[in-house]
C-alpha cells in the first residue's frame, strides 16, 4: 500500500464516502468500473478541463464523463440553453419540436442518418438497432467483434475481455448469445469465414475500438465490410458511441468516407445528459413505424421508452452539435489528440520503457508492449498491471484518467493540462528506471 500513501493523505473524506458507499452501493459505486484502489474519490463539481473531489483536490480530467464532453464541463452556451428549457418542462411524455430540430441536425451532419430515433443510452440503442436489423432482414445472426463494447445488451454482452467465449455477466443465457458470432477486429478474412457459414442480419463495429483498446480501424478493413454485407445483404453497423461527432463533424464515417447502413450514437450527442440514438436508411427505419408495419403482418420492430428524446437532453444535444457543425473545435481536437499520442510515445521512448499509444482524432490510451497494437487480443496481452499503475500515478498527481480507460481532449484542455500529463508521465517514466 505505500504507492496509495499520498493517495491516503489527500482523500481522507473520499475514504470516509467510500466506506458509506458500500452500505448502499454494491462495490460502493453505481458502475463496476468506476471502482479503482484503494478507493475511488467522490467529485463535488466540474468544470472545463477539472474535477474537484469532496477533500479540496483538483484533476486535470482526460476521461471526460466517459468521453461525454468533448467542449468540456458545463459549456456556458449549453448550460445557458439547458436552464432555458427546464423552467419550460423536464419531460412531457408527448411531443415537441425540439426533438424534431435534434433528428434533423443529426440528419444534417451524419451521412448514414435519412432517420433517426433516439433513446436514453447507447445500450438501448445497441439493442434497438440489432432488433431492427433482425426485423428488416429477416435473419437473427450478428457479427460482432472481440473487444468491442456495446453496453450491456444480452445478444452483444459477450466477446469483450479475455476469455471472449465467456459473456461478461452471470444470468445470460445461452440463447441470447447464441446468434453472435465473434470476429477479429482489422481480420479481414477471418470476417469473411465466418460470414460463408450461414446468412448474417448485420456486423455490428466500433470504427475505433473503446474497451477494447483505443484502436481505430483500417480504412481497408471497413471498405471490406461494406462490400461483405453489401454481396450478403447483411446490413453494416457502426457503433459510433464514443466516435460519433468527436472524429469528425459527421463521425468516423465521414473520416474514413465508408458509410454504414446504420449508426448507433450516445455520449457527445446528449451535450452532457443521458442519450442514445439510432439512425440509418429511411427504408430501414420505417420498420419501426408502426403505420407502415404491424407485429400481425410482420416487419415492425418495436422501440419505445418514457424518457427517450427528453426536451432537456434535446436542448443540450442540440447546442452542442451546433457548436461542433462546422468542424473547426473537431480540427483543431484532433491536432491536439495527434500531438498527446506522438509525445507520450517520445516520452517512453527517451526512458527505455516499452510503449504504444494508440488512438484517433481526440482519443488515446497508452500500451505497454512492443508489440503494435491492431486488435483486443494485442491490448490484452500488453501489460496491463502497469497500465492500472501509471494511471494511479497520474491520479495521485492531479490527473484523471479511470484507470486502464482511454483518454480524451476536450476543447476546455489547455496548453498548460496537456503539459501536465507530458510532465506527470514523464515522471512515471523515470521512476521505472531508478
Amino acid at each position: 500500500m505505500q504507492m496509495f500513501e499520498k493517495y491516503f493523505v489527500k482523500t481522507s473524506k473520499s475514504k470516509a464516502l467510500y466506506e458509506r458507499a458500500k452500505k448502499v452501493l454494491p462495490a460502493g459505486v453505481s458502475y463496476g468500473i468506476r471502482y479503482f484502489e484503494p478507493y475511488p474519490f467522490y467529485v463535488s463539481k466540474a468544470k472545463g478541463s477539472k474535477l474537484y473531489d469532496v477533500d479540496g483536490n483538483k484533476y486535470v480530467d482526460f476521461w471526460m464523463g466517459h468521453g461525454t464532453h468533448i467542449l468540456g464541463h458545463c459549456p456556458p452556451n449549453v448550460v445557458e440553453a439547458v436552464k432555458k428549457q427546464i423552467s419550460n418542462g423536464t419531460h412531457f411524455g408527448a411531443s415537441h419540436e425540439l426533438e424534431v430540430e435534434l433528428a434533423e441536425q443529426v440528419v444534417r451532419m451524419v451521412p448514414s442518418a435519412e432517420m433517426v430515433r433516439f433513446t436514453n443510452s447507447g445500450t438501448e440503442a445497441n439493442m434497438y438497432a440489432v432488433r431492427l436489423a433482425r426485423a428488416y432482414t429477416g435473419r437473427s445472426k450478428i457479427i460482432k467483434f472481440e473487444g468491442g463494447w456495446h453496453g450491456g445488451y444480452d445478444a452483444l454482452h459477450i466477446g469483450v475481455k479475455l476469455p471472449f467465449n465467456i459473456p461478461e455477466s452471470a444470468g445470460i443465457t445461452v440463447g441470447a448469445t447464441q446468434d453472435t458470432i465473434l470476429a477479429s477486429f482489422n481480420n479481414l478474412d477471418d470476417v469473411e469465414a465466418k460470414a460463408r457459414k450461414e446468412p448474417i442480419a448485420a456486423i455490428i463495429v466500433e470504427p475505433v475500438l473503446g474497451a477494447g483498446g483505443c484502436i481505430p480501424a483500417e480504412k481497408e478493413f471497413l471498405k471490406g465490410l461494406r462490400e461483405l454485407c453489401d454481396s450478403k445483404g447483411a446490413l453494416l453497423i457502426y457503433d459510433e458511441v464514443i466516435t460519433g461527432f468527436r472524429i469528425a463533424p459527421g463521425g468516423a464515417q465521414q473520416h474514413y468516407g465508408i458509410v454504414p447502413d446504420m449508426t448507433v450514437f450516445g455520449k457527445i450527442l446528449g451535450g452532457g445528459f443521458p442519450v442514445g440514438a439510432f439512425c440509418g436508411r429511411k427504408e430501414i427505419m420505417e420498420h419501426l413505424n408502426p403505420l407502415v408495419y404491424d407485429h400481425h403482418s410482420g416487419g415492425y420492430a418495436f422501440h419505445g421508452g418514457t424518457f427517450c428524446a427528453n426536451p432537456i437532453t434535446m436542448t443540450a444535444g442540440l447546442a452542442t452539435l451546433k457548436t461542433l457543425e462546422d468542424g473547426k473545435i473537431i480540427k483543431d481536437l484532433n491536432q491536439k489528440g495527434e500531438k498527446v499520442r506522438e509525445k507520450l510515445t517520445e516520452i517512453f521512448e527517451a526512458n527505455n520503457v516499452d510503449a504504444q499509444n494508440t488512438g484517433l482524432g481526440s482519443m488515446f490510451t497508452t500500451h505497454f508492449t512492443k508489440k503494435e497494437v491492431k486488435n483486443a487480443r494485442d491490448t490484452f496481452a500488453a501489460d496491463r498491471k502497469r497500465l492500472m499503475e501509471y494511471h494511479l500515478s497520474l491520479i495521485q498527481s492531479g490527473v484523471f484518467f479511470l484507470p486502464t480507460h482511454f483518454g480524451s481532449i476536450s476543447a476546455a484542455h489547455t496548453e498548460v493540462d496537456i503539459d501536465k500529463l507530458f510532465s506527470e508521465t514523464e515522471n512515471y517514466a523515470k521512476s521505472l528506471t531508478k
